[in-house]
């Protein structure tokens, strides 16, 4: 498990390309037969993924978390972005087909991911956060989910947003998770951007062919940076950074949040003339 510890924005303003990549982007996250875990002190978010090719792989507490069992004091939440695969939860099984999802409360011990077939990979990605009590495992499919219709091709920026984990949807101590697809023409994420100094969040771009890029935007509105992020790569989001993007063709991406509340809403905008 791979440690990141939490930075100032009043450092982060100094930073170069690389010093900013290295403490923000996530990168190598589906690596087969493998599983990776990036622990940040942002929250005490995990972010991490998984492809089962040839064996059974199991999430682990490891000598970071000092716990017995993965999520002895965590919750988790995991869409699988690859082919059908199984997450077997304390050995009840469940599939996850294509975008499905699953989340898994506080105090499951066991959780053991495979993929149905080999030639066909799934990828579990996840997150997982601190827990003060427990909630029921929940199998989540796509089509079930909250979903809204936002921006225009005016804009550059005609998306559906669905909800995978959320209050009124399905409970969770903290963790909100969900999915963005932007559609065919548009590009542009989260603009006019905002930041939320309440919870941190995570995105995990994806649907990218390998030539294709994101420019993610991160930074205060006054002090805005950038990454370059390629397919299934991640990039983690302080609560007091703007997080948005622009791609050079449409991509789909996977935002996960935790901190100190869960309302979707509650934002802070930043006016487009304000950006710098």
């Amino acid at each position: 498990m791979e440690l990141r510890t939490a930075s100032s924005p009043r450092d982060v303003k100094l930073y170069d390309t690389q010093r900013l990549r290295s403490e923000f982007l996530i990168t190598d996250l589906f690596t087969p037969d493998t599983v990776k875990m990036v622990y940040s002190h942002i929250d005490r978010i995990i972010t991490g993924g998984a492809v089962p090719v040839t064996k059974v792989l199991t999430l682990d507490a490891g000598e970071e978390l000092r716990a017995e069992y993965f999520l002895e004091r965590r919750e988790l939440g995991i869409i699988n972005i690859g082919g059908e695969g199984t997450v077997t939860v304390d050995g009840e099984v469940y599939t996850l087909r294509h975008r499905d999802g699953i989340y898994v409360g506080r105090g499951s011990k066991e959780i053991a991911l495979a993929s149905v077939n080999p030639d066909e990979p799934a990828h579990f990605y996840f997150n997982s956060c601190p827990a003060h009590t427990s909630y029921p495992t929940v199998y989540i499919r796509p089509e079930d989910c909250v979903h809204a219709e936002l921006g225009s091709q005016e804009e550059a920026n005609s998306r559906t947003i669905r909800k995978y984990i959320l209050p009124g949807q399905v409970q969770s101590c903290q963790l909100v998770m969900g999915m963005t697809t932007l559609n065919p023409g548009s590009v542009w994420n989260t603009m006019p951007c905002h930041t939320h100094d309440r919870r941190m969040e995570v995105y995990l771009y994806f649907d990218m062919p390998e030539d294709a890029f994101v420019v993610h935007l991160m930074g205060e509105g006054n002090e805005t940076r950038h990454i370059i992020m390629r397919n299934e790569q991640a990039v983690i989001s302080p609560s007091w950074s703007i997080h948005s993007g622009v791609g050079t063709r449409a991509y789909t991406f996977i935002w996960g949040m935790c901190g100190e509340n869960q309302d979707f809403d509650d934002m802070d905008g930043i006016a487009m003339q304000d950006l710098m």
